[in-house]
């Protein structure tokens, strides 16, 4: 594949998530809360979570429009995106009650880690490709 069309799929990518990020996450707790939400009953936690995860998105969004000046955020989503599905693997594994995470939130966070990593450059010297394409 070339590096032209890596990043193309990487913009459509950072936009995809970005936007599931910055509206999805809620409408996913409220559906399928034992996939999605951490806490029964009353907590705060959730609209945090919220929070975090759609001023992440709209940056993504942002990001997408000039993926090389942006290698930081890109890899900061992927590297947090794994550790966080990890320690969640290890909640979820250690609370019985949590294990609908696994077919959730989890591989979700696994995807975005894994496809961002694939489609982005290893370094911002990428010989013949304008940041602005």
């Amino acid at each position: 594949m070339t590096i032209e069309r890596r990043l193309s799929y990487l913009r459509i990518a950072l936009t995809i998530f970005g936007i599931i990020l910055c509206f999805g996450v809620y409408p996913l707790m409220l559906l399928w809360p034992s996939g999605w939400t951490w806490h029964v009953g009353h907590s705060d936690y959730p609209m945090m979570i919220v929070g975090i995860y759609a001023t992440l998105g709209v940056f993504l969004m942002l990001a997408a429009r000039d993926p090389m000046e942006n290698l930081s955020l890109i890899w900061f989503t992927i590297w947090s995106s794994l550790v966080h599905a990890l320690i969640m693997i290890y909640q979820a594994l250690a609370d019985v009650g949590q294990h609908g995470h696994l077919m959730g939130d989890v591989p979700a966070l696994l995807l975005i880690a894994v496809v961002l990593a694939v489609l982005t450059p290893r370094n911002r010297r990428v010989v013949g490709v304008s940041s602005i394409a």
